[in-house]
């Protein structure tokens, strides 16, 4: 009977989390365009669905919610679906999407689906060669054999996602990066763009009414045709009239000047709101989280160096280590088992709540970025790929930041995975993604005032 009650609560949980997600898709992804595939609707909201589950299940685990039979039998539906989603049905769907963009491939698009889907499954399991994942002792369609390449996919996108967002998180939050922008400068910009676009429409009025003029001649009309037509017409020119061809590449030359110019108006305008806001009290406390988050940075990327370079992997999760360096130091009577299990219930609340919020943010930001009307679903499908390999990667990452007691369950419904790989590589990318992110925004802050002046 409890096993019932249990079934009912994840299957109730698991229909708002599809809610939740259908929801998204309709008002956020594809407010845009018109749902022509539904499938695509139901595979993204059912991915988002599941990923959420995991979340919600390491929570039960550390408050003993649900049965300990029934989280576990919960665990293993939940990744077998979510596995199922990901390595057969959306790269599938990806692939007849695809294929259905092809008029040529139109007939045969089924055939050729599978042959796409056939050929991501051979790259797909040739990436457990180079990386130390595989294990003899299960089959080739095992839990085991699918998490750990899901895992490596999952861990290098949150590693360079986590680099990035690690250094580009206090530089766009300090104001100590802001360039100095005043009005002065932003008219004279405005000026130059009036006047360009006022070059643009003289020279283009000069160009109608040369057509105007050769159409009142009978230009247009007696003008040779075929290749020697087109010889005579460029070699020779009637006199008195423009040259139109010459007009014609200074107005293209112009009209890319007042794109630029337009961008970079744009741009002072959204650095003076940024100065301006930065002046209120929120934007001073947003300042505060950057000096903040750029210490955190710094130490993130000396401990991943550290752990590289030593082949270092935590043992203990880092709520439980810091309450016994603090309580040692401090030499106070503390129950570190009791409250390292709060605290880490609150730790791993924080990072599951900003790990949705953050992941759905930049997946809205990247379909608006590069989708359209033929596109939007391969890119969507796309996402939910990326956004489910995420949740799974989070999970093998999350339990390193649980106490031990809880980690049992997770550790045998997983299988037997080199958990510590993981945990080297994510270290490994995201200091080449945070030193590569470093000297891209230093690159591009050095050269926006270059750039101010050129134009």
């Amino acid at each position: 009977m409890s096993f019932l009650i249990d079934s009912g609560i994840m299957f109730t949980s698991q229909v708002l989390f599809f809610g939740f997600g259908w929801l998204f898709f309709m008002r956020k992804l594809f407010k845009d365009y018109e749902v022509r595939q539904y499938v695509v609707q139901v595979i993204f909201s059912v991915t988002f669905a599941f990923s959420c589950t995991m979340f919600e299940l390491i929570i039960f685990e550390i408050l003993g919610v649900l049965n300990s039979s029934s989280r576990y039998f919960h665990w293993k539906l939940n990744l077998c679906v979510i596995l199922l989603i990901l390595v057969f049905m959306v790269p599938f769907y990806i692939g007849y999407f695809v294929v259905s963009n092809i008029r040529l491939l139109h007939r045969q698009k089924l055939l050729f689906a599978c042959v796409l889907w056939l050929t991501f499954m051979y790259f797909f399991w040739k990436l457990g060669d180079p990386f130390p994942i595989l294990s003899p002792k299960h089959g080739i369609l095992s839990i085991e054999q699918l998490i750990s390449r899901v895992g490596v996919i999952g861990v290098t996108l949150m590693a360079l996602l986590s680099g990035f967002g690690a250094v580009n998180c206090p530089y766009t939050y300090m104001s100590y990066f802001l360039r100095n922008v005043t009005d002065a400068d932003i008219l004279a910009l405005e000026r130059r763009l009036l006047q360009t676009m006022d070059m643009i429409v003289s020279k283009k009025k000069r160009i109608a009414v040369a057509h105007r003029t050769m159409f009142q001649r009978g230009e247009v009309h007696n003008k040779p045709t075929g290749f020697w037509g087109m010889i005579k017409s460029v070699t020779t020119s009637v006199p008195g009239s423009e040259n139109l061809s010459l007009i014609q590449q200074e107005v293209d030359a112009l009209e890319e000047l007042s794109r630029q110019l337009f961008l970079e108006t744009a741009d002072l305008h959204a650095t003076k709101e940024r100065i301006e806001y930065s002046k209120t009290f929120q934007g001073k406390y947003f300042n505060f989280m950057g000096y903040f988050f750029s210490i955190y940075c710094v130490w993130k990327i000396f401990m991943a160096t550290i752990n590289i370079v030593f082949d270092r992997v935590g043992k203990t999760d880092p709520v439980t280590r810091g309450i016994e360096i603090t309580v040692n130091y401090l030499g106070i009577q503390f129950d570190v088992k009791f409250w390292s299990q709060h605290i880490s219930f609150i730790l791993v609340g924080i990072i599951i709540v900003t790990s949705i919020r953050g992941l759905l943010i930049t997946l809205t930001k990247f379909f608006y970025a590069i989708s359209s009307s033929k596109s939007s679903n391969v890119i969507v499908l796309l996402l939910a790929q990326i956004m489910g390999m995420y949740f799974v990667s989070s999970v093998l990452l999350i339990r390193m930041s649980m106490p031990p007691e809880y980690r049992t369950i997770i550790t045998e419904v997983l299988g037997e995975l080199q958990f510590n790989f993981y945990h080297r590589w994510f270290d490994v990318i995201f200091l080449v993604s945070a030193l590569s992110s470093i000297l891209f925004l230093y690159l591009a802050h050095k050269q926006a005032p270059e750039k101010h002046m050129a134009l």
